[in-house]
């Protein structure tokens, strides 16, 4: 057995919340060793690096990674400004992942497929606290390679395991094969592109990203005559997605869920409510997608914003303690739950909540929400801040867990009866990878006024 204190502290994902633990260990002397399973740092914002963002820099950047920032001489970018996914990559986590401080502890092409403790599997007790984490890494290329660590930060988000079509949390009949042929897209595709002009899609889900998919959807439709936008939620009523418009502490939000409202009643977008997806058919290179009522509807194309859920099976010889419900860490759960928690209602948390039977395993960032779609950057960002400092032995700095965040009008803990089924189709979420919330639907390199819908 290799001894704990001598090893790194191993983090999964080299997205914002992975770098930002990175950066907070250094701060408290500890090693860090950081994961990536993609070519670069910020390998999902870079898959929507065209969105836009509703949450300006002020809440999108880790003092602790700014701090080393400064110290070479970065600058941040305007606190208000609005960044689009490819600024928050070129503009903050490229400079990050530069510094001398990280630039060698940063393993990207190195996909975590197993975690577990050295010697023992998820059955044995005895000294488990003090046996090292044993990491099991897939390269490029086909190598594998196994690496010891003393505590593990698992900040892989849930960008990869899209939930699917149907309503009762399955795939529907159909629906593998209209993903394998293209016909049901990835989350958040570049609409403007190409492949969507002059052609007939369908958005199903409610949430922000949903939002976002339509509205530049619509876009595309004025400037194309032909092309067609059908939206499908599960809600009896759009009013959830709608949102809380001049209420909402985070303007780009507000605004969001008005254009979206404006573009449905002039009828640019169709909308579909009580919209139950039961199969899909595919006849050649278009698409019948069948709703539980009877319903049916020939697209071109179908963008899935159903939300997104962990994959947990890299951690299954680890001890897990997970909320039944949302699948996020069991303390988390109830404080995040989509039916009773819309937007930014959830308390400041950090170690304590997140801490699993697991010694010294903590899930952090997206994939600490498990399925909820309610995650914003910042907590991300204090949520590792106090998993530092506890790994550090600091209990008073990991448990003084402060954290203001921007509400929604309707942000409450009272839900009205649709809620669930909103909740289901992502209700108030944001792209899911960071979920830090997507503005405008803002075209590349260009801003769109409010009422261009």
């Amino acid at each position: 057995m290799t001894s704990k204190e001598s090893l790194p502290v191993a983090v999964i994902g080299a997205g914002p919340v992975g770098l930002a633990a990175a950066a907070n260990l250094l701060e408290r002397g500890l090693e860090p060793l950081v994961f990536e399973a993609g070519p670069a740092v910020g390998a999902t914002i870079r898959q929507w690096g065209h969105v836009r963002v509703f949450s300006t820099w002020k809440y999108n950047l880790d003092p602790a990674s700014v701090r080393l920032l400064e110290r070479h001489g970065w600058e941040a970018p305007r606190p208000t400004a609005l960044p689009y996914g490819a600024q928050i990559v070129s503009e903050y986590l490229e400079p990050l992942a530069a510094t001398p401080e990280l630039k060698d502890r940063i393993r990207t092409g190195s996909r975590v497929v197993a975690v577990t403790r050295q010697g023992m599997d998820k059955g044995r007790s005895q000294g488990r606290d003090s046996a090292p984490f044993l990491l099991r890494i897939g390269h490029d290329g086909g190598q594998v390679t196994e690496v010891l660590a003393r505590a593990v930060i698992d900040t892989s988000g849930t960008w990869s395991s899209p939930a699917p079509l149907g309503s009762s949390g399955l795939a529907v009949p159909g629906e593998a094969e209209a993903r394998a042929a293209g016909l049901v897209t990835g989350p958040l595709p570049d609409v403007s592109a190409g492949g969507f002009a002059g052609r007939r899609t369908m958005v199903i889900g409610s949430g922000h990203s949903a939002a976002n998919m339509v509205l530049d959807l619509a876009r595309v439709a004025r400037a194309n005559p032909g092309t067609e936008v059908l939206w499908a939620i599960r809600a009896a009523t759009p009013a959830r997605a709608y949102g809380g418009g001049d209420a909402d502490q985070l303007p780009a939000r507000g605004q969001l869920g008005a254009r979206l409202r404006t573009a449905v009643e002039s009828g640019a977008v169709r909308l579909l409510t009580s919209f139950h997806t039961a199969s899909t058919d595919v006849q050649g290179d278009a698409l019948t997608v069948h709703a539980a009522d009877g319903r049916s509807v020939s697209v071109d194309r179908v963008i899935p914003a159903t939300g997104f859920r962990p994959d947990l099976a890299m951690l299954s010889e680890l001890r897990l303690d997970l909320d039944p419900a949302v699948e996020a860490p069991k303390a988390l759960g109830p404080l995040i739950d989509p039916d009773f928690h819309s937007c930014g209602t959830v308390p400041a948390h950090g170690a304590r909540i997140l801490e699993q039977p697991e010694k010294d395993f903590y899930l952090a960032g997206m994939k600490s929400y498990g399925r909820a779609p309610t995650f914003l950057m910042a907590t991300g960002y204090e949520q590792v801040r106090s998993i530092a400092a506890a790994l550090a032995g600091d209990t008073a700095a990991a448990d003084a867990v402060e954290l203001e965040l921007p509400e929604t009008g309707v942000c409450s803990t009272s839900v009205p009866d649709d809620a669930r089924d909103a909740a289901a189709d992502g209700c108030c979420s944001a792209p899911v990878p960071v979920t830090i919330g997507f503005a405008t639907g803002l075209q590349h390199g260009r801003s769109s006024e409010p009422a261009d819908v």
